[in-house]
């Protein structure tokens, strides 16, 4: 695979419209749709890379989120567009991390990191499968 389409498959953009019920009474999207932008986006590169959350379900893989850091530097407001840059890093073991921004335009309106890490179907910690994240 080259370089480039190894990047290819580790970098999404979701476009997202903030809607009105995300928004508190000054019509600014709430601190706490945000994580719900970032899972949109992390879903949406795991399935681009060919792979569908709950079919890993079934066959007892989970992820579940260890850690996550959001930082604000402007607000988002109603009925903007934006986009949910998301990037996975290079991952091994039990965990894998992403990173992303949120931008109206060129924008940059939110910066965070996740670490998810991957259990089995009783929440304890298993490898995460090979070809899941190469």
């Amino acid at each position: 695979m080259s370089e480039q389409s190894h990047d290819h498959d580790r970098h999404i953009e979701v476009p997202v419209r903030v809607r009105y019920g995300e928004c508190d009474p000054m019509n600014v999207a709430h601190h706490a749709v945000y994580p719900v932008w970032l899972e949109i986006a992390r879903t949406d590169l795991l399935r681009r890379r060919g792979n569908d959350y709950k079919d890993l379900e079934a066959a007892g893989v989970f992820f579940v989120v260890a850690r996550m850091s959001l930082r604000y530097h402007k607000p988002a407001k109603y009925d903007d567009e934006l986009r949910i840059i998301c990037k996975a890093q290079p991952s091994a073991g039990v965990k894998v991390e992403h990173t992303y921004e949120v931008r109206r335009g060129d924008e940059l309106l939110a910066t965070a990191q996740t670490t998810l890490v991957c259990v089995d179907r009783e929440g304890k910690l298993k490898p995460i499968p090979e070809d899941l994240f190469p």
